[in-house]
């Protein structure tokens, strides 16, 4: 008997162009949908970025106690104080810059008087930047003044201090019983501690 040897073959299968169109069609929206994911995570990883950034807010003035620390005093009538801002709300704060100052009478009429921002006879004004303010944290200011009493044209007799804070429209009171020549007030920038010279 005789055994035909036979070999086989493999033969390739013959796929429609039809066929191919279709499955690079498919590779081509796989490759697509991947990078537009990836496009989307980079976006939502971004928003979620910026968000953490923005999500502290400025501390509201309903939010903030101001009050005097450490009273300056030195030669040639000068004189100043320590302002505090107090951060009292139940939420972490901003505050960036400079408070706002104003004198008032007994009446709490308005008095002239004019801020200046930026180094005081008592302390270089720091850097200008944002503080973030747990509840019980505060921030500090200089304020700084000279004073001659009456013997001064133009001095003013104030009976308070309105205190501005950063980004703020309204203000707070604090007692300010004093005389200010020609209702000059200098101040620093806030920060979390100013050195003061006595």
């Amino acid at each position: 008997m005789t055994h035909q040897h036979q070999s086989h073959t493999p033969q390739t299968a013959v796929v429609p162009r039809s066929a191919r169109r279709l499955r690079r069609g498919h590779a081509m929206l796989a490759v697509a949908t991947a990078a537009g994911l990836g496009l989307a995570g980079a976006g939502v990883a971004q928003a979620a970025q910026a968000g953490a950034a923005t999500a502290t807010p400025t501390c509201a003035v309903s939010a903030l106690n101001a009050s005097f620390g450490e009273g300056l005093a030195g030669g040639m009538n000068h004189q100043g104080v320590v302002l505090k801002l107090e951060n009292t709300g139940a939420h972490m704060c901003v505050l960036r810059g400079f408070p706002g100052l104003g004198l008032e009478n007994g009446s709490h009429r308005t008095l002239h008087s004019t801020t200046h921002w930026g180094d005081t006879w008592y302390a270089k004004s720091p850097a200008k930047t944002t503080l973030t303010l747990r509840k019980g944290q505060s921030a500090e200011a200089v304020i700084a003044w000279t004073h001659a009493n009456t013997g001064t044209a133009d001095a003013v007799h104030a009976s308070y201090l309105q205190v501005t804070p950063p980004a703020a429209t309204s203000h707070k009171t604090l007692r300010f019983p004093q005389w200010v020549d020609n209702g000059d007030l200098e101040v620093t920038t806030l920060a979390y501690r100013i050195d003061v010279t006595p």
